[in-house]
């Protein structure tokens, strides 16, 4: 299925305020939010879709890669899809618009415990060839990493070991009553987990993390470029705790290619041709990135002229249509002739100077060495 457009989402206009976006996925969250709306599973299914719409349109940079390449931009740009660990509870998206949890005034319902902590978001660098970029490719690596360990399961503690925390008794916040307000901290002790760890893990020796290679295959849209990121969602590093990953991000650079160069998704190219193809005309072979193609050089061709091939250039990264692909043509003199063909360019010459022949001379040329 088809996403929607973003904007459609969320209901606003392509030329809404950063404060009416806010303010509409705000209504949305928490109207769908899972917490308000248990056991909904459409209420679920909007409420990500309009977190993953605001994810992009919420953000200066990847709402102008979506409004000039679609549901492609954000990911070619670095930034692709929708990160279920931002927000994850119905406080949380109150508090990313007041400032604070509802569980922390007015003595109301108990603030739910610290969520585990995300994982690092992972760089990789990857090269890759001018026509890789241009035709996409499908390429193996290995990202060494901090996996969960699995012998504790990412607690850092040996089995049983693992243990209340005596100063906020289990609850990971301590509780200060000031008048009318009930304030919460993160107890100090544990860091808001409500346990310590009284004998840690042998294998990872109480770090919870175990560092490794992870093999991954990665899918290079055709018509990337240089600079060009790749976002791959929960393959980051594991969290403390057994929190959720971070992300990774590929970073593309692209070789510069011996005889094409690229703007956009057009390809522009120098070709030499010699005097006599520049006058008499000429079929030739221009290399591409899909094979040689013929280029009809028409007689009386000047030096600096630019032909294009049409379509022969990159595909766009939104699916629809290729670039172009520009050849400029210049003329080679020849620094070393013989007695002959010295003798052919002085009649040339000639021809070329005699008064009120000027619209013949090709012709006559043609005469000459053909």
């Amino acid at each position: 299925m088809n996403k929607r457009d973003y904007y459609e989402v969320l209901g606003v206009a392509r030329n809404a305020g950063e404060q009416d976006v806010k303010s509409a996925y705000r209504k949305l969250a928490v109207k769908y939010h899972p917490d308000k709306n248990p056991g909904d599973k459409e209420a679920e299914e909007r409420f990500k879709e309009a977190a993953e719409a605001y994810s992009v349109l919420g953000d200066p940079e990847k709402r102008k890669m979506y409004d000039a390449y679609g549901h492609h931009g954000p990911m070619v740009g670095g930034f692709s899809g929708f990160d279920p660990s931002v927000f994850t509870g119905f406080e949380d998206i109150l508090g990313d618009f007041f400032g604070f949890g509802f569980g922390d005034v007015f003595g109301g319902r108990k603030r739910r415990r610290a969520s585990a902590q995300r994982g690092q978001d992972l760089r990789y660098d990857l090269e890759i060839t001018f026509e890789q970029a241009a035709s996409g490719l499908e390429t193996k690596v290995k990202i060494p990493r901090l996996e969960t360990c699995e012998a504790c399961r990412g607690s850092g503690a040996a089995s049983g070991s693992r243990v209340q925390c005596p100063t906020c008794h289990g609850h990971g916040q301590l509780r200060m009553q000031q008048g009318f307000f009930t304030i919460s901290r993160t107890c100090s002790h544990c860091n808001g987990e409500g346990r310590i760890v009284k004998d840690p893990c042998k294998e990872c020796r109480g770090r919870g993390r175990i560092s490794r290679e992870k093999p991954l295959t990665l899918k290079i849209p055709a018509g990337v470029d240089n600079g060009s990121r790749l976002r791959l969602l929960g393959e980051g590093e594991a969290g403390p705790d057994g929190g959720p990953r971070g992300d990774l991000y590929v970073f593309l650079h692209v070789r510069e290619h011996e005889f094409f160069k690229r703007e956009d998704t057009n390809i522009y190219c120098n070709i030499p041709i010699s005097f006599t193809q520049a006058a008499l005309g000429a079929t030739i072979n221009v290399p591409t990135l899909h094979g040689d193609e013929a280029l009809k050089i028409p007689d009386g061709t000047q030096s600096g002229t630019v032909f294009r091939l049409e379509g022969k250039g990159v595909p766009s990264l939104d699916g629809y249509g290729r670039g172009d692909q520009y050849v400029t043509v210049n003329v080679v003199v020849p620094r070393r002739l013989t007695r002959e063909q010295k003798k052919l360019l002085q009649e040339f010459a000639r021809l070329a100077e005699e008064q009120g022949d000027e619209k013949n001379v090709f012709e006559k040329v043609k005469d000459i060495f053909g």
